[in-house]
């Protein structure tokens, strides 16, 4: 992991590592201990052995592709971001090349506090992508690093002008006054704006640009409403300002204009056709139906209520701030465990992460792809997690990933912590590697349905093509009666059919036979 990138702060998550080396380097190579390796698997360890442990834990838990991605957009692995520091420039071709014929694009870090070894080395890897076809991917989160750095002159002012800060958030993080940072928004622009020069010039085109820009700017949960309630120059600006609502949106449309500003926009002024986006900013139907691993609830905040979930209220921030890619977060959030009472442990976690899922995907705009966060291994649980949380299983994990490709998800961006990235990138490169086969349903189709079941049962989601129909279908109990799902004004049965997708013609759908 990079500074300032995906949860860098859960310090104590990576103590894991020590006793859970031993289980990746297994994963890594799928031999139980003892047993000597096979031919092709001592290729693969020759072959990969200069390479950085987090390169060679991928290239060796993924397959070339049987079918080629065409316009398909890759798959993303912030693990592996800037991994080809320190490689020759042959060297890094090859890695490149093997990673991109099995559908992976690499991303450079830029980073303002080395600017000049960072530029040097984006453009390095910038023009080996170029001489390949490859998009040229960034990893901008540092650039975007403090519009709350400590300074005095962002504080809160108290009724007596004496400046305070909310320390609610990480530790260390000292949050501010939302009316009080704007002077800091030029440093922030410029930091991302000497790398969009530097690539324009040298004529390396950007295709894809990301933040992980999470608890900076304004934000509105924990302890920033009763911090506001405090600050003089809050009470001014926000009024009413015991309504959340009300508080919540003048939060937010600075937090907006900040992203624009310094990111969305910045980007578009160089390169215009770069997909541009940040960690969590989405289109959505106006609530958020998971919390960050920095976030608590707020007294007297709107929500829904789901059984013990309380699905918050969220601003639509998506279009105010001139991104040009969704980045839905689809995470087995530890607590999500404990809100449902499901009886099948699988369904707590599937049933909440495709209603964030659907939730996104449901209102994608045309033309902007959901490039989405997606972790399998339970996330960021506490130092003694209960035993009876129970981990999501890879099998049903699978499935549901199939279930967002067809419910209006375009790729997958894998964040984990090291010692999980063996596990982690095969379950996802399975899943993004079998879809090909349907690319043309997936890339030109549209979602059938965005139903998520209140009770535990069969789950389906469809995509539809001319007409044809491509079906993923996933049930939770042994019942398995045959589901009817109706695509425009046509019943379609769809049999039980577990890990496997279905295609239906529905000029025979009296039938409903599945074809290959």
């Amino acid at each position: 992991m990079v500074v300032f990138s995906l949860h860098a702060s859960l310090f104590w998550y990576r103590c894991l590592a020590v006793l859970v080396v031993a289980l990746a380097a297994h994963a890594a190579t799928g031999r139980a201990a003892g047993e000597p390796p096979a031919a092709s698997d001592r290729a693969d360890m020759a072959a990969t052995a200069d390479l950085p442990a987090n390169l060679r834990i991928v290239l060796r838990q993924t397959r070339p592709l049987a079918v080629p991605r065409v316009t398909r957009l890759p798959l993303y692995v912030l693990p592996i971001t800037n991994s080809l520091r320190g490689l020759s420039d042959a060297r890094a071709e090859q890695v490149l090349q093997g990673l991109d014929a099995r559908g992976i694009a690499v991303t450079v870090d830029w980073n303002p506090s080395q600017r000049n070894e960072s530029l040097a080395e984006g453009l390095r890897i910038g023009a080996l992508q170029q001489k390949h076809g490859l998009g040229v991917n960034v990893n901008a989160t540092a650039c975007l690093s403090s519009f709350f750095n400590g300074d005095e002159r962002t504080a809160h002012v108290d009724e007596q002008g004496r400046p305070f800060f909310d320390d609610s958030f990480d530790p260390g993080v000292k949050i501010g006054c939302p009316f009080a940072v704007g002077f800091r928004e030029p440093v922030i622009k410029e930091q991302v704006e000497f790398f969009l020069r530097s690539y324009a010039r040298a004529g390396v085109e950007i295709a894809f640009i990301f933040a992980d820009w999470e608890i900076d700017g304004p934000i509105e949960w924990n302890g920033a409403w009763a911090a506001a309630k405090h600050c003089r120059r809050c009470r001014q600006h926000i009024q009413p300002i015991d309504d959340f609502r009300t508080f919540q949106k003048e939060l937010r449309l600075i937090r907006c204009a900040m992203q624009r500003s310094a990111f969305g926009a910045n980007v578009a002024r160089y390169f215009p056709r770069a997909r541009v986006g940040n960690y969590a900013v989405y289109p959505h139907d106006g609530y958020r139906y998971w919390y960050d691993y920095f976030e608590k609830p707020v007294a007297g905040a709107p929500y829904k209520a789901d059984q013990r979930a309380r699905y918050r209220e969220w601003f639509p921030e998506f279009e105010r701030t001139g991104y040009t890619c969704a980045m839905p977060v689809v995470y087995t959030w530890y607590s999500l465990f404990g809100w449902y009472d499901f009886p099948n442990p699988d369904y707590r976690w599937f049933y909440n992460m495709l209603l964030v899922a659907s939730n996104s995907g449901r209102h994608r705009r045309p033309g902007v792809p959901n490039i989405s966060f997606v972790h399998w291994t339970t996330t960021a649980p506490p130092t003694r997690p209960d035993p009876a949380v129970r981990q999501f299983s890879a099998e049903k994990y699978q499935e549901l990933l199939r279930h967002m490709l067809l419910r209006g998800h375009d790729t997958f961006f894998l964040w984990c912590q090291d010692p999980e990235l063996a596990e982690e990138i095969r379950l996802v490169h399975e899943v993004y590697a079998e879809s090909l086969r349907y690319q043309d349903y997936l890339t030109r189709g549209q979602p059938v349905t965005f139903d998520v079941p209140q009770r535990t049962g069969p789950v389906v989601s469809a995509v539809r093509l001319d007409d044809k129909v491509l079906v993923g279908r996933t049930d939770f109990d042994d019942r398995t009666p045959d589901v009817w799902l109706r695509v425009g004004d046509r019943p379609l049965r769809v049999p039980p059919l577990p890990g496997q997708w279905q295609v239906f013609d529905l000029k025979s759908a009296s039938d409903n036979k599945s074809r290959p």
